[in-house]
């Protein structure tokens, strides 16, 4: 680590290559696209060595890194999330856009519009949380990290991340009122 922050490349490249499968498999499992969890690790390699002298090691390297890929990829499905969004009011603002995607057959219009509602509650109800909370959950519940994982990865205490969670799972309760538990259950992080 002192080598790699005084700018031995190889010394970093040592870095690189003893936690780049574990950032891989983090990245992988937030965006569920092989060549986008690539971009993202190789961006967050670039952001770590022009950060490497900002690195106080009050946490682990892996720790430091990991974190940094989290957030690379929080930004991303951020981003992604507001291109869908207007690409679909372009759609929609075309005369006869919307339409012309729509699929021929529909087997249960209805379940489709229902699921669809549900996964913007969802995605509102965790918009209205916190970055903090948000992150918490997201990383608790939906990537089933640990409380230690998620402490680690937030750089943070272990009790803080559980008080964020009952914090954020107490907000989604309170935002999703109304909302039948079956439907939650059949809701999946993929859907978003």
């Amino acid at each position: 680590m002192r080598a790699a922050r005084q700018g031995d490349m190889g010394a970093f490249e040592e870095l690189v290559a003893r936690h780049r499968d574990r950032m891989y498999a983090r990245a992988f499992s937030m965006v569920r696209n092989e060549d986008e969890a690539v971009d993202l690790c190789q961006a967050a390699w670039v952001k770590g060595w022009q950060r490497l002298p900002q690195f106080l090691g009050e946490s682990g390297f892996g720790t430091w890194i990991m974190r940094i890929v989290i957030n690379l990829c929080l930004d991303h499905l951020r981003r992604q999330r507001r291109q869908r969004l207007e690409s679909f009011e372009e759609l929609v603002a075309t005369p006869g856009g919307a339409e012309r995607q729509m699929p021929a057959v529909t087997v249960n219009p209805t379940a489709g519009l229902e699921r669809a509602e549900l996964r913007q509650r969802i995605d509102r109800a965790l918009n209205q949380l916190s970055h903090e909370h948000r992150t918490a959950l997201v990383l608790h519940e939906f990537e089933q990290m640990g409380y230690k994982d998620v402490a680690k990865a937030m750089g943070c205490s272990i009790g803080t991340v559980m008080s964020r969670l009952f914090y954020a799972r107490r907000k989604m309760a309170a935002l999703l009122a109304g909302v039948e538990k079956e439907d939650l259950e059949c809701w999946t992080p993929m859907d978003n």
